[in-house]
């Protein structure tokens, strides 16, 4: 074969393997952004961080997708910008993000922004995005549409009319595009085709689902009316909670959902058959009162038992969550009396619960360690001046200010009216209405007078002391007290690690 010839097969295979690596998912940044998605009437945006370990997993499988859904008709967009770029950080502000990875779809050159609420492997992301690239509510015209549209064990809302027009069609279709998101829509002229309930004679909305009474009909189409039913509906009287990947999607309802929580954690196990019907039982009276309930494996709940600061060893156990985060809890508990205690959290008659990491029984680095059943003395009621930071263990940024507060505090070392602290605000309470804790680190400034402000000047020791000067004040009848009689306060200190300074 001349040269020639083996060069042009080489060419022709080098521009295959070019063309086997060409990215399907496209690159924006903030000056693409805005003109690059105006240009589309559908495009789905993952906003990443290149640090992120979530963002690595979906990485492969966003691609793969990018690369199936680039064939379809019409063509499915996918793209990507890193949020965390401070080039960037504007658009992350934009669009609101409070985590990664965040994937939006972006509709009619992003006049219309919507949440993905979809799966992350490539098969799930590929069917939700075709779905969602259609129309909100396809028809049921036949009984092999209805089987092609409604999965026997997911939820599907289906507007019955006995023709596709009028005031009432129009509004269940405005309703099936705010919510497609987080629901299937179908509509049809003929219920007789349906899976489940019987024949209806006016507009009618009815959800089917693979829970409890397994359909429920409503006929109100007020968007507002609706989409309550729909979300009430939804949640099934008490939410399964284990490893099944089918009941992740309930599970995710339950906690995003507006309502107080009860958690009743038991072994699947050995404890199930005791508990689950007497559970639903005294759940079934509280559906539409506020409370939603959630039955859970031990097995499957150590990232909640860490979150609420307890131990597997207290199961049975059930508590409650309101919405403003007071807890109450019930440790050991005993199927008979779930009704009596239940009652009493309703009647007002049971005692928060407080998470708090241990007392240290040693407390002498130079920056203090708070818990929450030491933060009133130590800090609130201490008449001394504090700086107390929040802090998460995992948060990088907590991790660079923490030399610095070291510093700090020992440039405090000798002054017994200033005490730098810090408290875990994931294993530790935040007492309601006090602190605005929403991010890490934040840092709170005590004065020995009881004024309470929030620091949010340049994390450097320099600074840090600057602002410390300029808002302390004179200790508090107690504190002088205690400087006073330092024989006193050190044998107090001695007695107590409570109150170990």
């Amino acid at each position: 074969m001349e040269w020639s010839g083996i060069l042009v097969i080489l060419s022709v295979l080098f521009t295959v393997c070019i063309a086997e690596e060409k990215e399907h998912v496209l690159t924006l940044d903030h000056t693409n952004f805005t003109d690059t998605v105006s240009k589309h009437n559908f495009i789905v945006v993952e906003f990443y961080a290149p640090w992120c370990g979530h963002c690595k997993k979906l990485a492969p499988e966003y691609e793969k997708a990018a690369s199936i859904l680039s064939s379809h008709d019409p063509q499915i967009v996918l793209a990507k910008i890193d949020a965390s770029d401070e080039a960037n950080r504007g658009l992350a502000e934009e669009y609101k993000l409070q985590g990664f990875p965040t994937i939006k779809i972006l509709r009619d050159g992003a006049k219309k922004v919507q949440d993905y609420n979809g799966p992350r492997e490539t098969d799930g992301i590929v069917a939700y995005l075709k779905k969602q690239a259609g129309p909100p509510s396809p028809e049921i015209k036949s009984k092999e549409d209805a089987a092609r549209l409604i999965d026997e064990k997911k939820i599907i809302v289906v507007g019955v009319f006995p023709e596709l027009s009028g005031e009432k069609f129009e509004k269940f279709i405005v309703l099936a595009e705010k919510l497609r998101a987080d629901y299937d829509f179908a509509h049809t002229v003929d219920a007789k085709l349906l899976p489940r309930g019987g024949q209806v004679d006016k507009p009618t909305i009815r959800l089917l689902k693979p829970f409890d009474e397994l359909f429920v009909d409503f006929e109100d189409f007020d968007v507002d009316a609706a989409e309550k039913f729909i979300a009430d509906a939804s949640i099934p009287i008490v939410t399964i909670f284990n490893k099944d990947p089918e009941n992740q999607v309930y599970v995710s309802k339950f906690f995003n959902g507006p309502n107080a929580k009860a958690l009743l954690f038991v072994n699947f196990s050995t404890e199930l058959d005791a508990f689950q019907s007497k559970y639903k039982d005294v759940a079934a009276p509280y559906k539409g009162d506020g409370l939603s309930f959630l039955l859970g494996d031990v097995e499957a709940a150590a990232a909640a038992f860490n979150y609420f600061g307890l131990k597997t060893e207290q199961a049975p156990l059930i508590i409650i969550m309101e919405k403003d985060g007071e807890k109450y809890l019930n440790a050991h508990v005993k199927p008979d009396v779930l009704a009596s205690w239940l009652k009493d959290y309703k009647d007002g008659k049971l005692k928060p619960y407080v998470k708090s990491e241990p007392i240290p029984e040693v407390n002498d680095e130079p920056v203090k360690v708070v818990v929450r059943d030491t933060l009133r003395d130590l800090v609130l009621n201490s008449g001394k001046n504090v700086l107390l930071e929040f802090y998460a263990p995992w948060c990088g940024h907590c991790k660079s200010l923490a030399p610095i507060l070291d510093e700090v505090a020992l440039s405090y070392e000798k002054d017994s009216d200033v005490l730098i602290a810090k408290l875990d605000a994931t294993a530790n309470d935040i007492p309601k209405g006090e602190f605005d804790v929403k991010g890490f680190p934040t840092l709170y400034f005590k004065s020995a007078s009881g004024n309470l402000s929030q620091y949010n000047g340049e994390r450097t020791k320099e600074a840090i002391i600057e602002f410390i000067e300029k808002n302390r004040d004179k200790p508090a009848a107690q504190s002088e007290y205690v400087q006073a009689d330092s024989t006193t306060s050190e044998s107090v200190k001695t007695d107590s690690a409570k109150d170990e300074l």
